[in-house]
């Protein structure tokens, strides 16, 4: 089978490509598939936003590429994940080991349950320098002194040897991403990193992680339910629904022109979108359970536009009809897609 991979245009090979990856559980009551055929890239020095509601299948594919899934019950049925080249479902457990951390950043949802609550901050990211680089005791703390200041914590010696317990929510999202950053990594993988903060943290937050993305002049796979994020963030959009990739493009074009309807709802719920006073829009239903998703478009049992073929045939990912002229390709996985502004 022939696969679009959502690479942004007919540029240099991507720093890091997901070619078809089909994952699945084995459950008690058998195997169910949670992610379908998914293909997307990051290319170097880029920030590339993979979106959609809880149970999508984002944070599984992240976890996939890092291969952070217990295997067993998880079973990689097909496709490959190619990083600088390598395919990493094909390398040993050891030579993973030497990526996690060091040439991949991960910054995970929740810090608190992230961090090791029994070891001190600097314990932890001393780790990760004595591991990838081997440094004695007294290099490490000097460099993690460095990334805690570079991460804008204060009084960086004090808190090497504190406890995550005694750290903000906001504080300890910094040391994550001290963490995940202190070997200089070439992509970072961020898991809703700001989910757990306020609205001030949260923007502190993102503007720290594009600081240091400019100065570190890595790529960056960014996870995430809210779209005012990517506005701010992201050079293009992977939209999953249900374990499948349905829409990819550059990210003005998906606030611009969505096609598909999935990705026109999640605009239109939008808070920021409504007036004062107006009864904020909604999708109706919920994202399939993994092994009930049917033949047909996962999304057809809430889509406004859904026709017969939809319900029998899923629609491939492919180039998008008068899209556009963009370096970035449109595409999109759908039978009957939103009209462009001003079609009849």
């Amino acid at each position: 089978m022939t696969r679009t991979v959502a690479t942004g245009g007919g540029g240099p090979t991507p720093l890091l490509s997901v070619e078809g990856l089909t994952v699945g559980f084995r459950t008690e009551d058998g195997f169910v598939r949670v992610l379908d055929d998914v293909s997307f890239a990051v290319g170097a020095g880029e920030t590339v936003g993979l979106v959609g509601e809880s149970g999508c299948g984002k944070s599984v594919s992240a976890m996939s590429v890092m291969r952070l899934i217990p295997s067993p019950p998880a079973v990689t049925e097909a496709g490959r994940v190619l990083f600088d080249g390598a395919d990493l479902l094909k390398l040993s457990d050891d030579a993973m080991r030497d990526v996690r951390g060091d040439r991949i950043g991960m910054i995970f949802q929740e810090p608190m349950t992230s961090l090791n609550p029994t070891l001190s901050i600097g314990f932890q990211i001393e780790e990760v320098l004595r591991l990838h680089r081997g440094l004695g005791r007294a290099e490490a703390r000097r460099e993690s002194i460095a990334m805690l200041r570079a991460v804008g914590i204060g009084a960086p010696e004090r808190r090497l040897d504190q406890y995550p317990h005694l750290l903000s929510g906001g504080l300890r999202q910094r040391v994550m991403i001290a963490m995940a950053l202190v070997c200089g990594p070439k992509l970072l993988i961020a898991d809703e990193p700001t989910t757990a903060l306020d609205v001030t943290i949260q923007a502190q937050i993102l503007e720290l992680l594009r600081r240091l993305q400019r100065q570190m002049g890595m790529a960056v796979l960014l996870i995430t339910h809210d779209l005012g994020v990517v506005a701010e963030m992201c050079d293009r959009v992977v939209v999953m629904y249900a374990g499948k990739v349905v829409e990819h493009c550059a990210t003005a074009t998906l606030f611009r022109e969505p096609r598909h309807p999935y990705s026109a709802g999640l605009l239109a719920a939008t808070p920021r979108r409504a007036r004062r006073g107006e009864r904020l829009v909604a999708i109706p239903g919920m994202v399939p359970a993994p092994g009930k998703r049917g033949a047909g478009c996962p999304f057809v049992d809430r889509c406004p536009r859904a026709i017969e073929r939809c319900r029998a045939e899923m629609p491939p990912l492919a180039p998008v009809d008068g899209a556009v002229a963009s370096s970035v390709a449109h595409e999109s996985a759908c039978w009957n897609p939103v009209p462009l502004r001003g079609a009849a």
